[in-house]
């Protein structure tokens, strides 16, 4: 998007030279093509990919909500990521390149040695008595381990859970325990801003009652001394140097259909949600919306700042971009240390072409001002990306004026763990609009709804739905059909509810509004509030919780606690800070309460249900609208 791009009415147009010689030269031509035959438009982009036996059906809809994709196709994602990489002009090509939070710890990995990485922790697993469908727990800082831990799984037919390196013991612990995972790999600890966050000591405490854990592979990152079980733990640089370790291992293959990961997101529930993907749908559908929207090219440097923790590094920090034959880009630290120029920093000296990350670190980084990206030449980036909330008009004109001098489209996306891929994002072919995430991504209609199911007009905000299936959809809740039918499926049959509300304007486009369940968006990751309230009323002071998201400027939303104390305890300034510690230390730093109120009661319905709505409007100074209903 060049400096002369036309600017009317907040809509930018994309410069006609780069939208000619990308993947999608025409944006509208090709949504028309796919909406005509959506099947035959993924059956081609499937076949861009290898399979050892092709399908005998694109999309399986007789048991629908249950739907599944390529059936009777066998593959594994991992021939595509690596496998078929190895004989071709990407042998030697970089596929990893990775950076320590200190700067100058750095690693690099070819498609040809990632595949000796990968294929060595897959030995060391299957010496273990790692297998097709167990499950794999890793919980692990942003260190090439991770990548290889993920792919090894991958590669044997296991099923790994990947659990963010911030949650709480508690936390990993329900996790372990409702995937029965046979096995945890992690780390001695990671680094943070300069400090170790021991996430060897949090495994030890998450594992003090599992049944079905069996062994700890232990990668060593920051040297410091750990406890070390002799029947249960093991070094990760001790058991690579063994026989076991050594030569080939080949990659399962697998039915489309078969697991391939469990990622759990938080519900409206105090319950985290197991959400299933697949091998088949999954790899075509990371591949063709990392391809198509950010116009992957050969040359391309590609870095997104999510942490492998999250749907967003599953799918495109180490998935998408493996199966596009792009090189990825790690970086362990965050924006900010040692100073605000890190990012900025390593985009220079890497010479990184797109750049993916979260509105609320854009956000973050506005507040140091314009000098500290100045001082880097910026000049390699082609596009950059948002994701995880929706971006504000403001973030998004810095973002496009100061990291991408005016000359960088903003692929704005809207997806969820759920969708495992895109679902509404533009491609640098489509005019943009900041703060818009463009139009449902090629062969996906949406539709805003009222409580009954009718459409709302343009401009009216309403529950946004999902009207076809796609291939990296969630195939259900790991071992929870039900709960999956009714939360997703439900409230309007024959439509996916994403649990957003969202309006679209009179040209097409989609802008997503916030979450219409009980979870709220902290600086993108996603915390029900029913895991914040469990975590308050474990304390021994607390009788009664209730939690709610309240705007914030640079995490999107905070979180604003109310609390009932029990009898013998006094409201204080002390305990407020003890609470807000309590629910860092049992459900993660992430969820910690930016405020702790004191009530004597919480607004309830007839029957128990908090009314959040009350309390939001309450610490907004609002109107607190019918309370009729509130039990008094």
């Amino acid at each position: 998007m060049s400096e002369s791009s036309r600017l009317s009415g907040e809509v930018f147009y994309p410069d006609p030279v780069a939208a000619a010689a990308a993947h999608v030269p025409d944006h509208e031509a090709l949504r028309a093509a796919a909406a005509a035959d959506p099947l035959g438009f993924w059956a081609a982009r499937a076949a861009e990919l290898e399979w050892y036996k092709p399908w005998d059906k694109v999309l399986d809809d007789s048991n629908a909500p249950f739907f599944k994709w390529f059936t009777g196709a066998s593959t594994n994602i991992v021939h595509n990521c690596i496998d078929r990489h190895l004989s071709g002009p990407y042998r030697n090509k970089l596929a990893l390149i990775w950076v320590g939070e200190n700067g100058t710890d750095h690693q690099t990995f070819s498609y040809f040695s990632l595949n000796r990485e990968v294929t060595k922790m897959a030995n060391v697993l299957k010496a273990m008595g790692v297998g097709k469908g167990d499950r794999v727990t890793i919980y692990l800082p942003r260190i090439p381990e991770v990548v290889f831990a993920m792919l090894a799984c991958a590669k044997l037919g296991a099923i790994h859970s990947v659990i963010f390196a911030g949650f709480s013991a508690d936390a990993l612990q329900d996790r372990i325990g409702d995937s029965e995972s046979k096995l945890v790999i992690t780390a001695d600890g990671s680094w943070v801003n300069g400090s170790v966050f021991k996430l060897k000591d949090i495994v030890d405490e998450a594992l003090r009652f599992s049944p079905t854990v069996e062994n700890v592979i232990v990668v060593r990152r920051t040297g410091h001394e750990v406890a070390m079980d002799p029947l249960r733990d093991h070094w990760y640089h001790d058991l690579t140097a063994l026989p076991i370790a050594k030569g080939p291992c080949a990659t399962e293959p697998m039915d489309a259909e078969d697991t391939l990961f469990i990622l759990y997101t938080s519900g409206s529930t105090g319950k985290p949600k197991a959400i299933l993907h697949t091998h088949g749908g999954y790899m075509v559908g990371t591949y063709t919306t990392l391809k198509y929207t950010f116009d992957i090219r050969d040359e391309d440097r590609w870095w997104c700042t999510a942490d492998p923790g999250w749907i967003t590094g599953h799918s495109y920090l180490v998935y998408g971009p493996l199966l596009t034959g792009a090189t990825t880009f790690m970086f362990e630290g965050g924006p900010t240390y040692p100073y605000p120029n890190r990012w900025w920093q390593l985009i220079e000296y890497y010479g990184i072409n797109i750049f993916y990350t979260a509105p609320t670190a854009i956000r973050s980084l506005m507040r140091f001002g314009e000098a500290w990206p100045n001082r880097h030449d910026l000049s390699s980036l082609r596009l950059l990306g948002s994701v995880g909330e929706p971006i504000n008009p403001e973030a998004w004109q810095w973002f496009h004026r100061v990291i991408g001098k005016g000359q960088c489209p903003i692929m704005d996306t809207w997806w969820q763990t759920e969708t495992g891929m895109f679902q509404i994002c533009p491609t640098p072919s489509l005019p943009l609009k900041p703060g818009s995430g463009g139009k449902p991504f090629f062969g996906q209609e949406a539709e805003i709804l009222d409580e009954a199911g009718q459409p709302v007009a343009d401009g009216e905000e309403g529950f946004l739905v999902l009207k076809n299936p796609w291939p990296a959809m969630l195939r259900t809740l790991y071992r929870d059909d039900e709960r999956y039918v009714k939360t997703y499926w439900s409230k309007y049959p024959g439509k996916y509810l994403a649990g957003d509300s969202a309006r679209r304007d009179k040209d097409g486009y989609f802008w997503i509004i916030g979450r219409t369940d009980d979870v709220i968006k902290v600086s993108g990751h996603r915390l029900g509030t029913a895991e914040v309230e469990s975590a308050l009323v474990s304390h021994p002071a607390v009788a009664e919780a209730a939690a709610i998201g309240l705007p914030h400027e640079v995490k999107g939303n905070a979180i604003h606690a109310f609390v009932v104390l029990r009898l013998g305890h006094e409201p204080s300034p002390a305990l407020a800070e003890e609470l807000r510690k309590h629910v860092s230390i049992h459900l993660s730093p992430i969820a910690k309460p930016d405020w702790i109120d004191f009530t004597e009661k919480l607004p309830k319905t007839r029957s128990g249900k908090i009314m959040r709505r009350v309390l939001k409007a309450r610490a907004l100074g609002q109107d607190e609208g019918d309370t009729t209903t509130l039990d008094e």
